[in-house]
């Protein structure tokens, strides 16, 4: 546990490859550089998607483990003040980027239009059909802000026990939504909008596992097979099957059978990765420049895809500038937007910061879990 921060290097050190994978995921096939897009995918899947993916995990974990340890330590929830924490950490950041977006439509270096903006403006995207590149990726963030709006009133009002029970639902809802789509597209009428692909309904499963590790770990911690489980150095296999089921796609067996399995191993291999600082794993996780990285994922999240453009051949679409500039307008971000806000976020909740005791137990220390 890092008791100096108000952040956990760990979950960092995840953030930071998860948004490796989605930065490789958009890099290949834009010009010069060497994976084209006919050979990605071919070993491990859509490993962009992946990353998004595990952000939503992290997402769930975090967020639930602050806001039941809030209560604890309390005995009640502020929906007010993590609303505005999360307004605080997410708006500036993104506003920014959607004011350079219209700044760039407006002078014919982009293309988008009014109702592109209005879907980004209102977290929408994961709704919009037929999204425009340089806003498509918004899709995941908009997941993320309809889940910080939704659950932290489904703990409000059911508590922990009942919230469970809807976390558990989830994750055996959102395969059998995204199944149904699929299905519904394909075999039933093509014009169905392929975005609800990306719906909340058809996404939530992701979420609702890290939701379900938090409001289990007390329990879990107790247990001795789960301690011996999450100290395994065999534990190291849920990564290639987690590869495995992400090689499969939209397989009917992935979907239905996969994506649980899936959820289970990346919850679990958070659960190790953030506890055992120690291992391996933890000390790559832990590591300084992966710890940065992750504190950037946001900036980067947001500024990749407009620079990532496989089918342009301008020259600021070619590797390797494309990523330098992918991270100098993430590093601007970031010292300009994020951090001045992330500073304010701090001095809101000195006043309020959770007794030690409880932090330990739920593993983390403050929210600072945007998608990214």
């Amino acid at each position: 546990m890092n008791k100096q921060g108000a952040r956990m290097p760990s979950l960092d050190g995840l953030r930071a490859i998860s948004i490796l994978m989605v930065c490789y995921g958009h890099l290949c096939g834009t010009r010069h550089f060497p994976v084209s897009i006919a050979e990605y995918g071919r070993w491990c899947g859509d490993v962009a998607h992946l990353g998004v993916l595990v952000f939503f995990v992290i997402s769930g974990f975090l967020i639930t483990s602050l806001l039941t340890g809030e209560r604890e330590a309390t005995g009640a929830i502020s929906l007010k003040r993590f609303y505005l924490r999360r307004i605080l950490r997410i708006f500036p950041a993104f506003y920014a980027f959607v004011l350079v977006m219209a700044i760039a439509t407006a002078a014919g270096v982009v293309q988008l239009s009014g109702r592109d903006f209005a879907y980004a403006l209102t977290y929408t995207v994961n709704f919009e059909p037929g999204r425009s590149l340089q806003i498509g990726h918004l899709w995941s963030l908009s997941v993320e802000e309809q889940f910080y709006l939704l659950w932290p009133l489904t703990l409000l009002a059911l508590r922990e026990r009942r919230a469970l029970l809807v976390a558990v639902a989830a994750i055996c809802i959102g395969p059998l939504a995204r199944f149904a789509i699929r299905e519904w597209i394909f075999h039933v009428d093509p014009r169905f909008p392929s975005g609800m692909l990306t719906s909340f309904p058809a996404m939530f499963d992701y979420l609702a596992a890290g939701c379900a590790l938090a409001l289990l770990r007390p329990w879990l911690l107790t247990r001795t097979w789960y301690l011996r489980l999450t100290a395994s150095r065999w534990l190291v296999l849920a990564v290639p099957l987690v590869l495995l089921i992400n090689r499969m796609g939209s397989h009917t067996m992935a979907i239905l059978l996969g994506s649980p399995l899936m959820n289970l191993c990346l919850a679990v291999l958070i659960e190790s990765g953030t506890r055992h600082a120690g291992s391996l794993a933890g000390r790559i996780l832990n590591w300084k420049p992966a710890v940065f990285l992750g504190a950037l994922s946001y900036s980067l999240y947001l500024w990749q895809v407009p620079f990532l453009d496989h089918r342009s051949d301008a020259w600021m679409h070619a590797f390797p500038q494309n990523l330098m500039l992918v991270l100098l307008a993430a590093l601007s971000s970031w010292f300009l937007v994020e951090r001045p806000f992330n500073r304010l976020r701090r001095r809101l909740r000195h006043g309020s910061e959770l007794p030690a005791i409880v932090r330990e137990r739920h593993g983390c220390r403050t929210a600072t879990s945007p998608l990214r």
